[in-house]
């Protein structure tokens, strides 16, 4: 039988969100590319397919989404700059207005019914809510699939892949491999084995018959074995923590209540242990943005372009994160802060917006300041990335109360002022991070970043940065803490936070920068997910392909030394997303998508009319995949 009568056959290993959006991109190209072959999708993925692991509705109903469903789609729009056609469709609020008139037809969960009959648009839906319109999403786009396009679900996981023509590919409860000419990755953030220190706290556990939990999925760890009024260190003050929060206090019988005069009180259950938090920063993430935009609508990039990359990259020798490229960034990031406060809030500023720009364009990012402070003339407009990144740096209180007090002034500062649409410039930066991010992939694909400055500037603390500030939690969250701080249910460690294994105490020991003093625990709890790693990852396959060198860990050159540095990601061709060898070498029939690959796409969904970069890749791979198809 000739090449072309046998069906071309895809695997696609994670069915999650960026597995079907990428089988959705395949139906859109196919009638371009595909060429009358047939092709056979396989979809592996242990958790449901559509939701895939984070978004399945088996989990608990207190965790929700950081993001409102207005802001939520898993649909190209005409703002999405890919070659193949756009096909539209409705966000999270228009599908649960569509499913609530009765305009379409979705299997919702009766436990859902009251969340989908009252969402808004401002609303943070749960993420069982967030899994029906998933599944939704992966009913439709494997029902308009157009002929000659079959797709085999295994509820299961893939543990291993040999080369070959075609390429074997085992399941974990299966006998008889799949035969597969081409594999897509998108497998969302790697767990981890424990690193060195982590490994060092666990052992340390195990010999003092302590309590230690790594790194890891906040949903997925059983955390029954923590005792009622247990102190417990908490080293993290992110999204993890927050689910971690709740998970231990409303999850285990307490109830917030709504006070007459605002806030909340948090009545417990007696089931709850006692949190000790801290983290570098020694704050929780901002909260989201609760309001729209006021001003004229912004044009980005603007600054941060891909010419502005290009003019960068004309200069010989290696960037620096911090020196070349961060200045490019805090410019567009002011520029988008300022055109909004300028057209949202004329009267708090003494300059023309038009004078204003044409100043702005032509000053240097480190002259911005004096700019500003001639045109912005209260302190409490002007956009202080510094202060704003580590607003408790160098900052020293004589005792846990009073930083807990300060702690608590600087949350309910943050949630006036992401409630009040007067401080709207916020969210003019907070639109600039999202348009940096998009531009990133460029930077990277250039290859001239130098590896250190790679390595701790870009994804240790931009990246970090960029989730504290634009990826936080919901409002209410932020109110939830404050009521179990009151409740004396959590305290505060501050800024800063170290953990000490104390053999001769035989306890953990928590301290950090902000106050004198320490808190002993017998449990410490690490509330982040890992850092990407293929040399610690812990799923099997990738573990069998780094081993047989047919998976490399991204590396990055230290031109000082010599040295190729460890990014941790899997390292995939940036331009393409195939997947690179332990030699550096591409794979033609590997590909992979997602936060932890090289191009470093945001592990969010996608915004509605931003151009998002997830569309892009995922239909430049579709159309990759498709042209194999008439190539074999």
């Amino acid at each position: 039988m000739r090449t072309a009568d046998l069906p071309y056959v895809l695997a696609v290993v994670g069915a999650g969100p960026r597995g079907v959006g990428v089988l959705e991109r395949i139906g859109a190209n196919a009638a371009e590319l595909l060429r009358g072959r047939r092709l056979v999708v396989h979809l592996v993925d242990p958790f449901p397919a559509g939701a895939g692991r984070v978004w399945r509705y088996d989990q608990s109903p207190l965790l929700r989404m950081n993001s409102m469903p207005e802001d939520v789609t898993v649909f190209t729009d005409d703002t999405v700059k890919i070659d193949g056609p756009v096909r539209p469709g409705p966000s999270l609020i228009e599908w649960a207005r569509l499913v609530r008139s009765g305009a379409l037809a979705a299997e919702v969960d009766d436990s859902l019914r009251a969340e989908l009959d009252a969402l808004q648009s401002d609303h943070f839906p749960t993420r069982r809510l967030q899994s029906a319109y998933l599944a939704w999403f992966h009913r439709k786009v494997r029902t308009e699939l157009p002929p000659g396009i079959d797709v085999v679900e295994h509820r299961t996981r893939a543990v291993r892949l040999e080369d070959g023509e075609p390429q074997t590919l085992w399941l974990e409860d299966r006998a008889e491999p799949l035969k597969v000419d081409a594999v897509l990755f998108t497998v969302g953030h790697l767990d981890a084995e424990p690193d060195e220190r982590e490994s060092e706290l666990a052992k340390f556990a195990v010999r003092n018959e302590l309590a230690y939990y790594p790194a890891g999925y906040t949903a997925d760890v059983d955390y029954s074995a923590i005792d009622p009024g247990e102190t417990v260190l908490v080293r993290g003050f992110g999204l993890a923590f927050v689910d971690l929060m709740l998970l231990l206090t409303e999850g285990r019988g307490g109830r917030f209540e709504e006070q007459v005069c605002g806030g909340l009180k948090y009545h417990a259950s007696g089931a709850e242990p006692i949190l000790h938090i801290g983290s570098r920063r020694g704050v929780p993430y901002h909260a989201k943005i609760g309001y729209r935009s006021r001003g004229k609508p912004l044009q980005l990039p603007r600054f941060f372009d891909s010419y502005a990359i290009e003019r960068l990259c004309s200069v010989p020798g290696q960037l620096d994160f911090r020196r070349d490229v961060w200045p490019l960034i805090s410019k567009e990031l002011a520029w988008a802060y300022y055109s909004e406060l300028f057209t949202a809030h004329p009267e708090r500023v003494r300059m023309d917006f038009a004078v204003f720009a044409d100043a702005f364009a032509d000053t240097s990012p480190g002259e911005i300041g004096a700019l500003v402070a001639r045109a912005v003339p209260a302190p409490e407009d002007r956009l202080d990335l510094d202060r704003l990144d580590r607003p408790m740096e160098n900052v020293r209180f004589g005792s846990a109360e009073e930083f807990g007090k300060e702690l608590r002034e600087h949350v309910e500062a943050d949630l006036s002022r992401r409630a009040d649409s007067e401080y709207s410039a916020d969210l003019g930066a907070f639109t600039a991070l999202l348009s940096v991010m998009g531009q990133l992939p460029a930077l990277l694909q250039t290859g001239r970043l130098d590896a250190a400055s790679q390595l701790s500037d870009l994804d240790g603390w931009f990246l970090g940065f960029f989730s504290y500030f634009a990826s936080g939690p919901p409002p209410r969250r932020l109110e939830e803490l404050l009521a179990l701080q009151e409740a004396g249910i959590v305290s505060f460690l501050g800024a800063g936070m170290r953990v000490t294994a104390d053999e001769d105490r035989q306890v953990f020991v928590g301290s950090g920068d902000s106050f004198p003093g320490e808190t002993e625990a017998r449990t410490l709890v690490e509330a982040r997910l890992p850092e990407p790693s293929i040399t610690r990852a812990s799923d099997v396959l990738l573990r069998q392909l780094r081993d047989g060198g047919a998976l490399g860990e991204e590396t990055v050159l230290d031109t000082v030394t010599g040295d190729r540095l460890l990014a941790g990601r899997i390292h995939t061709r940036v331009s393409d997303g195939r997947m690179l060898d332990g030699e550096g070498r591409p794979h033609q029939r590997r590909f992979a998508l997602g936060p932890h690959t090289s191009a470093r796409s945001a592990g969010a969904f996608t915004r509605p009319r931003t151009n998002a970069i997830p569309f892009r890749q995922n239909d430049f791979v579709a159309r990759e995949i498709l042209r194999l198809t008439s190539e074999s």
